[in-house]
């Protein structure tokens, strides 16, 4: 019993912490001015809708395609032009925030 308690507390300071990461990545977004280029809802560039990007691509995806746009687009064969210039600058916490930010946004 005493294990499934802690296993349901970690859990929910996991998710927690999850979410407060997502907080923080949306303003990260929004900081990058990453809506002159992308939209999530009704707000930013309608051309780089992002409203579904969580349930198409992996946090690892995600990740590669914030710190290493070029390689991604060339992975996906992407012959839109411009490509998605890669965000190398951003701290290793800010991306984390961003990942999880993106995440949540899925149908």
């Amino acid at each position: 019993m005493r294990i499934v308690f802690v296993m349901v507390v970690l859990a929910v300071a996991a998710g927690n912490a999850f979410a407060q990461d997502a907080v923080r990545g949306k303003q990260v977004y929004t900081d990058s001015k990453c809506s002159v280029c992308h939209a999530v809802g009704a707000v930013g560039n309608k051309k780089g809708p992002l409203d579904e990007v969580g349930s198409k691509l992996t946090g690892a995806d995600i990740r590669q395609w914030i710190t290493n746009a070029p390689a991604m687009a060339a992975k996906a064969k992407a012959d839109r032009k411009p490509a998605m210039k890669a965000y190398p600058n951003l701290t290793k916490e800010e991306v984390d925030s961003l990942v999880a930010y993106l995440q949540t946004l899925k149908k």
